[in-house]
């Protein structure tokens, strides 16, 4: 089973749904897992630690200290030992608080020192759910990488009938499953991913660039990586960080450098996805002093950059995959195709510039994805969401060359 030996923090807030919290440990306790409970003072006005204490075999932790003898609950310890840590219920009060850092209350403290990936289930009346302040923050938590397990609709502790239940102990023990089950999808793959823009540079302080901000990269190496895989990520000049402690990152700026970076990477690899928004010219000369402003007009002769999908697509092997990228602004479908048969891509991911929230600078993205025997369009979604979705077919793409890999073996046998 995908949970047996999993240590699970479970943290609980103060909702009516905190009920629900003694059932949920039962499944997982039963799924093989260790449960340690961490509950808000408010969340034991619903369910009493007494009750949680004998389901998990452990003291509940609630206060930073406890009152007896003065002994310290280490949340650093906390977020050392667990492999998962689960917020259920989590109220619209916790959600702000895990988004904006405030650490008052020790289920805060220990989701801010948490190393496991972070699971949150939303609990809370439908107009609670839909306001803005509540989006904006559960927004920011999945930005941060969190998984959120959307709440149910139906009857509401105010008998208004919406979306705001926490989804069912089940199915929220069925959703750790099937994560746990994903995380080793990619285990002894090497993955080559490039994120953000390149700067071609004019003078010592001018340059040619774009305005990628390098989330999409960065969520597709961090999803990459929570499926196992080993990831290099070559990066653009970027503010973001990684956060899985396996993703090796290069940083360049030019394209020139993320050119000999990838294709150095990609020998090795069993797979690429070229997410950056890289130059398609640079100047033919840089001015080694800032170039000053003498007349009009200033006329900058460019030469094509290395198109290192092109590259990459000359280079790749049968045991290898090639997932590419393409921002278009019109035409789109059709010039992806041809994007994706002249440079030998094994699938290619369609932004368009039309799509409202979708591209440059978002949090969100709207794509389509591309081979030659399939379209499948998706809908606005995080941006951490569509890197699942581009995982999703990278992992078939990859399942299916093993497929084919292992049913020649076997014509060869007979």
């Amino acid at each position: 089973m995908s949970l047996q030996g999993k240590k699970i923090v479970l943290g609980i807030t103060g909702s009516i749904a905190a009920y629900k919290a003694a059932v949920l440990i039962r499944l997982l306790i039963k799924k093989g897992a260790e449960v340690q409970v961490v509950i808000t003072p408010a969340g034991k006005e619903f369910i009493t630690p007494i009750t949680l204490s004998a389901l998990t075999s452990k003291p509940v932790i609630s206060e930073f200290f406890a009152q007896r003898d003065g002994s310290w609950h280490s949340h650093v310890a906390l977020g050392q030992w667990a492999d998962a840590m689960l917020v259920a219920p989590a109220t619209a009060s916790s959600i702000g608080k895990m988004a904006h850092g405030i650490a008052d209350n020790m289920l805060i403290t220990t989701y801010l020192s948490m190393k496991a990936p972070v699971f949150v289930a939303p609990a809370m009346d439908l107009d609670m759910f839909a306001h803005p302040s509540t989006t904006a923050n559960l927004n920011t938590l999945r930005s941060y990488g969190n998984h959120i397990i959307e709440p149910a609709e139906g009857e509401l502790a105010s008998h208004l009938v919406g979306k705001g239940r926490m989804e069912e102990p089940e199915n929220i023990v069925a959703y750790l499953e099937r994560y746990f089950a994903q995380r080793d999808e990619l285990a002894g793959k090497k993955i080559v991913i490039t994120a953000g823009p390149t700067y071609e540079k004019i003078d010592p302080v001018r340059f040619i660039g774009n305005y990628s901000s390098g989330k999409m990269g960065f969520a597709l190496a961090e999803e990459c990586a929570a499926r196992g895989a080993e990831v290099t990520l070559v990066a653009g000049p970027v503010q973001m960080k990684t956060v899985h402690p396996t993703i090796r990152r290069i940083d360049v700026e030019s394209c020139a450098e993320m050119y000999e970076a990838t294709t150095a990477a990609f020998t090795e690899a069993n797979a690429a996805i070229l997410c950056a928004a890289v130059a398609d010219f640079t100047p033919e000369t840089t001015a080694v002093t800032k170039i000053k402003r003498e007349g009009d007009d200033l006329v900058l002769r460019l030469k094509p950059t290395h198109d290192i999908a092109a590259a990459l697509g000359r280079m790749k092997q049968p045991h290898q995959r090639l997932v590419g990228f393409a921002l278009e602004t019109n035409d789109e479908t059709a010039h992806a195709q041809d994007k994706l048969r002249r440079k030998n891509l094994d699938f290619i991911v369609l932004n368009s510039l039309r799509d409202a929230g979708a591209g440059f600078r978002h949090d969100t993205n709207k794509v389509t994805i591309i081979s030659e025997s399939d379209i499948k369009e998706y809908p606005l979604k995080s941006k951490t969401e569509v890197a699942k979705d581009i995982v999703d077919e990278l992992v078939a793409k990859v399942n299916s060359q093993r497929t084919t890999v292992n049913s020649q073996q076997t014509t060869d046998k007979l």
